[in-house]
């Protein structure tokens, strides 16, 4: 019998944060810190919004690009809150979640040999959805000594004649990482000259812990290049709703609405009544849990701290980086050695890129009575292991 299967997906690897969850999920008293999943439920008024939905009967498919409710109620959320102005019936759709944004956004923009800059490290699924869009991944290494920021000189460095798009992923995941308004100034400047396109993700946008998200969007010249992709997964506890959304110029849209339109139909009709309801009445819901977030935050730095581990401060989403080179070990036999022995899952900074090598992602979307009895487990392993590498 032929070859079934074809050789561009056999050539990607699976997803590296799942493997250890594999095992949590078998193993008694393991407690997990590494999916980056709130652990809040949906706020009520949303799944009111979804029950009600239901109760209506409203089980039948919606446009293509989503709910026109949605859709301007999206319009008028990053507005106001962003500053970027988009027409909701020709600019915005609703999609399955980010992650469909990022593969229609590179399948709609991308011809073969086009070169995608992808920061790393960073989200996982950035690199293969530009080798299944025949792209070509090109690595930005960040450095713990840059905060984990895209800096111009390192921008410049990897542009070629074939790049076509700059995937933005901050605030990040895995390091924490934002980028500030004068240094996404200096980005937008070289993206302009250089006319390149930008995929800005920008799913944690409502966790950040100083000053207001801002959209390279919003900058002069930079909204007709640029493709804003946002969700609720993350900012209204909405994971299992599937839905996310996309922002961009007509021309690009029209294409990836043409890929939504034959692969997924329409996002799930009730989680777009819900998301109606979370963009209308949610501010005070994303306001609690991000000082919830933050809590946890501090709290997390501050036992790094008292343990002697190096943590660059995170000011965004719900993720520290910890660096654990002084240990001796790779980040894969850390975090082993921490599952097998504390029974604490942690991320290995390599699933999100090479150059996460020496770094462990924790979430700290878990409550402090999990924080606290994790903490614990690590401070017993970091004194096991001290004086042995």
């Amino acid at each position: 019998m032929r070859n079934p299967l074809s050789d561009k997906i056999v050539s990607i690897p699976p997803s590296g944060i799942r493997k250890f969850f594999d095992i949590v999920n078998e193993m008694e008293g393991a407690i997990s810190l590494g999916v980056g999943e709130p652990d809040f439920d949906t706020p009520w008024h949303i799944r009111e919004e979804g029950i009600y939905s239901l109760e209506k009967g409203r089980t039948f498919y919606t446009s293509n690009a989503g709910l026109k409710s949605l859709k301007d109620e999206i319009s008028r959320y990053l507005s106001r809150r962003f500053d970027v102005s988009y027409d909701s019936d020709k600019e915005i759709m609703v999609t399955v979640g980010g992650s469909e944004a990022i593969d229609a956004a590179m399948r709609a923009m991308l011809n073969p040999g086009d070169e995608v800059l992808i920061p790393q490290p960073s989200y996982v699924s950035y690199v293969p959805c530009a080798v299944l869009a025949d792209g070509v991944p090109v690595v930005i290494e960040l450095e713990e000594k840059d905060h984990f920021k895209l800096t111009p000189e390192k921008l410049l460095e990897k542009i070629t004649d074939k790049t076509k798009i700059l995937v933005l992923p901050f605030p990040n995941n895995p390091t924490g990482a934002i980028m500030e308004r004068h240094e996404l100034e200096e980005i937008a400047k070289i993206v302009v000259e250089k006319d390149i396109f930008v995929i800005s993700d920008e799913i944690y946008s409502e966790l950040t812990y100083t000053d207001n998200h801002v959209t390279i969007a919003s900058f002069p010249g930079m909204k007709e290049r640029t493709v804003l992709i946002n969700g609720f997964s993350k900012s209204y506890a909405m994971t299992g709703w599937r839905l996310g959304y996309a922002a961009a110029p007509e021309i690009i849209l029209k294409q990836m609405l043409k890929i939504h339109q034959y692969a997924i139909m329409c996002a799930p009709t009730t989680s777009q009544y819900a998301a109606v309801a979370a963009l209308r009445d949610g501010d005070n819901d994303v306001e609690m849990m991000r000082e919830s977030y933050n809590q946890r935050r501090r709290y997390l730095l501050n036992a790094f701290k008292e343990m002697g581990i190096d943590c660059f401060e995170p000011l965004g989403a719900f993720y520290t980086f910890p660096n654990i080179s002084r240990f001796g070990m790779t980040s894969e036999e850390f975090a082993t050695a921490l599952l097998k022995e504390e029974k604490v899952a942690v991320v290995p900074g390599t699933a999100f890129g090479a150059c996460g090598e020496g770094f462990v992602r924790i979430s700290y979307a878990y409550s402090l009575k999990s924080l606290k009895e994790a903490l614990g487990r690590i401070e017993r392993f970091v004194k096991n292991h001290d004086g042995k590498a």
